[in-house]
């Protein structure tokens, strides 16, 4: 049970929802336990979201090729 940064789908945390983005969890024997959510000064969460924004407009290019 140690703390990792991880990419993990997100359900909301940090306002990110159905994303993978890297964050900070607690790993167990079988795997993620918890999302850590960290309180982000203004400059942190907007980096955090120009980071998810990105990573999200490369999911749906790839989904939009039908593969």
């Amino acid at each position: 049970q140690r703390i990792f940064p991880c990419c993990v789908m997100l359900t909301g945390q940090y306002g990110i929802k159905d994303l993978c983005v890297g964050v900070p969890v607690k790993l167990g024997k079988k795997g993620v336990e918890k999302i850590i959510t960290l309180k982000l000064r203004k400059d942190e969460k907007e980096a955090l979201m120009t980071s998810a924004k990105a990573v999200r407009e490369i999911v749906d290019a790839y989904e939009a090729m039908n593969i």
